[in-house]
């Protein structure tokens, strides 16, 4: 790659083929790139770079801000020739929605709210630092039509660098006994510190390390309620706009639901704004899946019949 190729793609751009003439010029891999900034202490994932050349993805500013000055001093550019390619436009266009607060989606808010200030977490920006981009649950219910263990999977991408932690929150049901809630974390966390009041239980899933940006992040954890409560259906909270979610309930088979009912919600306040009837499969699994969720509350009510001998909801043939 010759300094003339270097230089009119630094003056044309776009920023992605600057950044790759350069990375071409230099002679550098992906790899000992990120190892010469890392010497400069600034932290950016192989991926990211590999994004951002390829324009696949754009840096984020203003948080990507010293990722793209550390690339300039790496690659021997002038100063500021990669971040003006990047632009205001690029800067602002697709401003993130603002996170919905717990106390705009759940009667336990101010709860919830106080349990992550004990936990050192701003309410407002919790898990902020996490892009959610799929959620699996599986939910399994009792034959005395109590709710079982709840297994949750993540899958996550660090916004910004140092993310060391997610915040997961837990509501039961009214008169829910959170003391005899027990939490096991599974692949790609640790639990750490756990706090519980009212209906509610905030606890810390730690990392094994510090996240770059960019970084993906696979964690799972399993939680038992034991309250012992008949369960109404299952539901999760989403603070900001995410990626799928797929949610399934294992039914009891010798006393199924007489309706499983798949929603969307604002909040817990509020009717539901989308419903649709679910039927479960062979093995009583009933599963509602969504694309893609806005903030609100999304999960699948369970109505039961009166009488336990006489379900109504069947399996599919």
């Amino acid at each position: 790659m010759t300094a003339d190729a270097l230089a009119d793609a630094l003056r044309r751009g776009p920023f992605h083929v600057a950044l790759r003439t350069a990375i071409e010029h230099r002679g550098l891999s992906l790899a000992r790139l990120r190892a010469h900034l890392a010497r400069i202490e600034v932290t950016v994932a192989e991926s990211t770079l590999s994004y951002w050349q390829r324009g696949l993805r754009h840096p984020d500013m203003p948080h990507a801000m010293s990722a793209v000055r550390g690339l300039e001093i790496v690659l021997g550019l002038p100063a500021d020739s990669l971040v003006v390619l990047i632009g205001p436009r690029q800067r602002g266009s697709r401003p993130r929605k603002p996170s919905a607060s717990f106390s705009e989606l759940v009667v336990a808010g101010p709860t919830t709210r106080e349990l992550l200030a004990q936990l050192g977490v701003d309410p407002e920006r919790c898990n902020a630092g996490m892009e959610l981009r799929m959620t699996h649950e599986r939910v399994s219910i009792a034959a005395d039509r109590t709710q079982g263990r709840i297994q949750t999977r993540l899958v996550s991408v660090a916004r910004e660098p140092g993310i060391d932690r997610y915040i997961a929150v837990y509501h039961g049901e009214p008169d829910c006994d959170v003391d005899r809630v027990r939490i096991v974390a599974g692949d790609g966390c640790r639990l750490g510190r756990v706090r519980r009041k009212g209906i509610c239980v905030a606890f810390e899933l730690m990392f094994d390390r510090r996240l770059a940006e960019g970084d993906t992040v696979v964690l799972s954890y399993s939680l038992d309620d034991n309250s012992e409560l008949e369960c109404p259906g299952y539901y999760r909270i989403f603070r900001e706009p995410s990626g799928p979610f797929l949610l399934q309930l294992e039914l009891p088979p010798d006393d199924l639901p007489a309706r499983c009912v798949q929603e969307v919600r604002t909040n817990d306040m509020r009717p539901p704004l989308v419903s649709a009837d679910l039927y479960c499969d062979r093995g009583y699994v009933v599963s509602a899946y969504y694309p893609g969720v806005d903030s609100g509350i999304a999960g699948i009510t369970l109505e039961w019949s009166e009488n336990p001998a006489e379900p109504v909801v069947h399996p599919v043939p």
